[in-house]
């Protein structure tokens, strides 16, 4: 989409911040950024429309090989039991998500080279055989299903593998692949990451680019040594990928790693990143993460307010798991236009501790109803 379709003259100087660190650094710490929330929901409304797309998560691994600073499922930790769900397991889970009328199914682990590249691909393959009810379709989604049956799209978000691993996951029918780069910044990245450089993160992004995976990034904001440059950096990454899915939610500290007691990143800067990225990447899909859902959740607790709008443990997330609560305001007013739900079983999602969280008991076909009916009270229309 052209930028002169989507603004009208008096929104051009905001446009023309976003061609440089500095610029968008100057954006991101205005006083008053009604304007561009107001922009970025306009740019939102016109490119993508008023659709909020709903993912079904399944964290089939908590196992990983990385030493991550700031994550709790990092290999270092000793203070959560390690699972791995078998192969069964991970196809129940999905068939329910599908039943219940998710589109989309994300699987998700630590870098766990027990799932080899076979074993992995027979699970996707099997996904992908897997149908759509009619039924659980409305409106004028029910016209566009007349013709062949719909099968679920496959998402993969397990990491840095090998150029061959990509391969043959995309072969078996994986649609798109998820992999944060988290922070920009060379010299930040290289201290929260003992097992890896920026470099490889963004080597793997142009290689999953390069087989024709619908390709997602992210970040955190918040960071301990992270500035409003660092980012801008950030975002613009993800425009020179480019990104067709972005992942962007405050940082987190957990009390089980290395950033035990760091303060949690600021979610007004967090929407205004989204909002940001919304106008860089107009078309993309944005995830109401799970780290703003829960530090929202927080906010809105400690501000004394509660009633029906909220979304209990587990309800609304990012791409990782499901967060606390929705923030009592609209929570897609500023550019997010997707919703990830955890169907990890639950003798597995409390040990799936990237950051602290709560999770109720997991009601795959009653959540999926419930956050339809919120999106919904959001004048948003649920998919």
């Amino acid at each position: 989409m052209e930028r002169n379709e989507i603004c009208p003259d008096d929104t051009e100087p905001i446009y023309l911040k976003l061609d440089s660190e500095e610029g968008i650094a100057s954006l991101l710490t205005m006083d008053d950024f009604t304007a561009v929330y107001e922009l970025a929901d306009k740019t939102r409304r016109e490119a993508v429309g008023d659709t909020v797309h709903l993912r079904a998560i399944i964290e089939f691994s908590n196992v990983c090989r990385r030493q991550c600073r700031y994550c709790g499922l990092n290999r270092d930790n000793r203070d959560i039991p390690r699972y791995r769900m078998s192969r069964e397991e991970i196809l129940a889970s999905a068939e329910a998500a599908v039943k219940a009328g998710y589109r989309t199914i994300v699987l998700q682990s630590g870098e766990d080279d027990h799932f080899t590249s076979e074993r992995l691909a027979d699970i996707i393959r099997e996904i992908k055989k897997m149908e759509i009810r009619r039924s659980r379709v409305s409106g004028s989604d029910r016209a566009a299903m007349a013709g062949p049956l719909l099968h679920p799209a496959v998402t993969v978000s397990c990491g840095e593998r090998p150029r061959q691993d990509y391969e043959v996951w995309r072969k078996a029918g994986a649609d798109r692949y998820l992999l944060k780069h988290e922070t920009a910044d060379p010299e930040l990245y290289d201290r929260l990451h003992p097992c890896g450089t920026l470099e490889e993160r963004i080597r793997c992004l142009k290689t999953l680019k390069e087989l024709g995976y619908e390709t997602g990034s992210g970040f955190m904001v918040g960071l301990p040594g992270q500035t409003p440059l660092t980012l801008a950096k950030d975002l613009l990454l993800l425009k020179e990928i480019p990104c067709r899915m972005a992942g962007i939610g405050p940082f987190i500290s957990n009390p089980k790693t290395p950033l035990a007691g760091e303060p949690d990143g600021d979610t007004e800067m967090a929407r205004r990143a989204v909002a940001v990225a919304r106008l860089l990447l107009p078309e993309a899909n944005l995830p109401l993460t799970t780290s703003l859902s829960i530090l929202s959740g927080k906010e809105k607790k400690q501000a004394g307010s509660g009633g029906a709008g909220d979304v209990k443990s587990g309800e609304a997330g990012g791409n990782e798991s499901s967060g606390d609560a929705l923030p009592a305001e609209n929570p897609f007013a500023f550019g997010a236009n997707v919703v990830m739900k955890k169907v990890t079983p639950d003798k597995y999602k409390e040990a799936y501790e990237i950051y602290p969280a709560r999770f109720k008991a997991t009601d795959v076909e009653g959540d999926r109803q419930e956050l339809e009916e919120l999106i919904r009270s959001c004048g948003r229309i649920p998919l």
